[in-house]
């Protein structure tokens, strides 16, 4: 999944960050509201929000976020957050937020509220998604066709994950190469169509739609 981690403080932002990078995510980091805004107009599958930042409160800049049309709009948000009273975690899911994380918290629960929320953002309650004889278990990031391990390489399983989260849904060559590889990455124009070509190996040649002009879709 592509991450926006919204955190001031460099010692916990680089720890979370190099924790979910190991977990195969992609992970974009803004230090302050200002950089969030510009983030925001790309496509994330959560946001990983600080309440207090350097410009401004994190929660009403969330406010913001679910009023305004855009891309992330409906998107799953966590909150990470000192303030532990009751009143605040009121405040905060009432802002928008879909979960609610005290500081300090273990990276493993994180990376496991990260899923949940993202499980629940598209109707998805359970771990193993599926699409046809392709089962994907996204706790412990592994692949079965018709009952067979699939070996993938990190992005072509984030690849994957992404379609497979949007069942029938169209998602364009940009918007894939957004999610698998981050906005800053610098990959060849071609790059996403080498990973579904290799997909198609090893999941079978009719496992992902190319919509033409559109972009890709997963079959069901």
């Amino acid at each position: 999944m592509r991450l926006l981690l919204v955190e001031d403080d460099v010692t916990l932002g680089d720890a979370v960050r190099d924790y979910l990078v190991e977990q195969g995510h992609v992970v974009d980091w803004s230090k302050c509201l200002a950089s969030a805004r510009e983030a925001v107009t790309e496509p994330f599958d959560a946001i990983l929000l600080d309440w207090r930042l350097p410009d401004g409160s994190g929660i009403e800049w969330l406010r913001g976020v679910r009023v305004r049309e855009g891309p992330n709009q409906h998107v799953p948000v966590l909150v990470l957050t000192a303030r532990d009273q009751l009143d605040d975690r009121v405040e905060g899911l009432d802002a928008g937020a879909d979960d609610y994380l005290t500081k300090p918290f273990e990276l493993a629960e994180l990376a496991a509220r990260v899923r949940a929320i993202s499980r629940r953002a598209v109707g998805q309650s359970h771990t193993v998604l599926r699409a046809g004889p392709i089962e994907v278990d996204v706790t412990a990031r592994t692949v079965r066709v018709d009952g067979r391990a699939a070996d993938l390489t990190a992005r072509e399983y984030a690849l994957l994950e992404t379609l497979i989260r949007r069942p029938g849904r169209i998602v364009s060559q940009e918007t894939l190469q957004q999610l698998v590889h981050g906005f800053d990455a610098e990959v060849e124009s071609n790059t996403i169509k080498v990973h579904v070509s290799s997909l198609r190996r090893k999941l079978g040649y009719d496992a992902i739609e190319t919509v033409r002009g559109m972009g890709y879709r997963m079959r069901s």
